[in-house]
């Protein structure tokens, strides 16, 4: 969850308890001047080639991405993404390297290794805990949806990433990419730089190349601000694209799964394989057959394009407005017509109202997951999860408090009258008067804009000051949003955005790939240990 809807809540504050001991442990050690570089085996299409013609196996691959991540994760810059290893991912590895020695492929990514944010279920040997100690002794009951469609489709779960603890929905002043269990997540490109969040380890294990792909998840930022911050291509589908089942929840109403990569045909291929639908989370039954994603991408897919410029959320960066307006003149250049400005209702006149739906939400759903996932926990309810929190304060409030968790359980159900009507205000400014009366007037494939604010310097005192956002109106909206990285900004990357209709995410991807193919604008991480002073 991003940061700027609820540091307008009150914070409650926590006490002093923060000694050196814990900050060091949170921070993950010294950061080092290391700069390592990505081997060429990192990008997808080498490794499908690779595999393909017999130059790599699955267990390579997986044996590659672990020793990168013991040089990287774990010492050099210790961007500390990966919570946890799959201790089976080798015999998996081996079983998918014999079967395609009998010509039995399961997919396009047979034998690729990828990494889950830890709030999707795995019903193996390796623990889904959202971050926090609590949920860190027993492993899921069984496989979220997506993970198990991953599998079905040959891809090798390597792993699980750290993540802002329960989806950055415990208090009003996180730092996001810090959570109980796994401490904090650096920014591959200045690591003490902050990676956003909730998704924040699987888009830092991705900058860093450990993984092609990973799954993130997003109630409202979550997968596209992380994406940016750490130069990647995010996807926050529409709701109902990707089953959430197995997913610890924040919000019924918001929460989807998404790709993170590296490039756009990276997305669209893992997309292929999130897209499904599930008879346990009945909102997927109204979505549309997936179309092909991949077959769709063409470098010309700009051409004849209408795009709209949400000017007004361009925030106040001027070198994040230069480099999104150089990505428009791009944009024009391949063929796409330009409507500027366009306009959305401001996301300040339904933050609280966005606040209250998730408030009620979390308290329902996550009585569910935990009965159906984690029945052996010891754990019923959010009451009890914040009851374990008080009681375990020196690990798990040791930097922030819990207000949000607090607020939630006074909430009154999903049948209050005051859920019912700040439900029906989000979806009436964020979607029907907003994103489809737009999209709708203009004629426009998508709205365009900036993604967010660069990458701020990590404070566990402050918390979060993550600057301006356009997730909000996709997110409450339920709209799918593309974020693909447009440069850096003094060695920071920036995002353009890409959003539209509901299941438009062939037409996003399209447009996306062909601007990022016109650009070329994504760099790679050089694992900066500060930003030096100019002079």
């Amino acid at each position: 969850m991003k940061r700027r809807t609820w540091m307008q809540l009150t914070a409650m504050g926590v006490g002093a308890m923060a000694g050196r001991t814990a900050m060091a442990r949170a921070m993950g050690g010294p950061p080092t001047t290391s700069s390592p570089s990505s081997p060429s085996a990192g990008d997808l299409r080498v490794m499908l080639d690779g595999l393909a013609h017999g130059r790599l196996s699955s267990v390579a691959l997986v044996r590659q991405a672990e020793q990168r991540i013991a040089q990287l994760d774990r010492q050099g810059p210790r961007i500390n993404a990966v919570i946890e290893l799959n201790p089976d991912a080798h015999a998996i590895a081996q079983q998918l390297d014999a079967e395609r020695k009998q010509g039995k492929l399961r997919g396009p990514l047979h034998g690729v290794p990828i990494l889950l944010k830890d709030n999707i279920a795995t019903g193996d040997r390796m623990l889904t805990t959202a971050g926090s100690l609590a949920l860190a002794k027993h492993p899921a009951a069984a496989d979220a949806f997506i993970a198990a469609r991953l599998r079905e489709a040959g891809l090798v779960i390597l792993g699980k990433t750290n993540l802002s603890e329960w989806a950055n929905f415990r208090s009003t002043r996180s730092l996001s990419g810090w959570s109980g269990r796994g401490g904090l997540t650096r920014n591959p490109y200045v690591l003490d730089r902050n990676t956003s969040g909730s998704s924040s380890g699987s888009a830092a294990a991705v900058a860093a190349d450990y993984v092609p792909l990973a799954v993130g998840t997003e109630t409202d930022g979550s997968i596209v601000s992380p994406a940016q911050l750490c130069g990647l291509v995010g996807l926050k589908p529409t709701l109902g694209l990707v089953s959430r089942h197995g997913i610890i929840p924040l919000a019924e109403s918001q929460d989807t799964a998404g790709p993170m990569t590296r490039t756009v045909r990276d997305a669209a291929l893992l997309l292929q394989v999130l897209a499904g639908q599930d008879p346990a989370d009945p909102v997927t039954l109204k979505a549309p057959p997936a179309p092909d994603y991949v077959a769709g991408l063409r470098p010309d897919g700009l051409k004849g394009a209408r795009l709209g410029v949400v000017r007004a959320q361009f925030g106040t960066h001027p070198e994040v407005m230069a480099a999104v307006d150089r990505a428009l003149a791009v944009m024009a250049q391949q063929g796409a017509v330009i409507i500027d400005p366009v306009t959305l209702p401001d996301p300040a006149t339904y933050a609280d109202a966005e606040t209250l739906v998730l408030l009620h939400e979390i308290k329902d759903n996550m009585a569910r997951w935990l009965a159906e996932f984690a029945p052996r926990s010891g754990f019923t309810s959010l009451a009890d999860l914040a009851a374990w929190n008080t009681q375990h304060a020196a690990k798990e409030l040791v930097f922030f408090g819990q207000e949000l968790f607090d607020k939630a359980l006074l909430t009154q159900g999903l049948q209050a009258p005051e859920y019912l009507e700040a439900r029906a205000k989000c979806l009436k400014l964020a979607r029907v008067e907003g994103i489809e009366k737009t999209l709708a007037e203009h004629r426009l494939d998508a709205l365009i804009a900036p993604t967010g604010a660069p990458a701020w310097v990590n404070d566990f005192v402050n918390g979060d000051n993550s600057g301006f956002s356009f997730s909000t109106a996709a997110a409450v909206a339920g709209l799918p949003h593309l974020t693909v990285p447009c440069g850096l900004v003094r060695e920071l990357p920036v995002g353009v955005s890409f959003v539209g209709a509901a299941w438009s995410e062939a037409t996003l991807l399209r447009l996306g790939y062909a601007y990022e193919q016109a650009s070329q604008a994504r760099r790679a991480p050089r694992y900066l240990p500060t930003l030096a002073l100019p002079g």
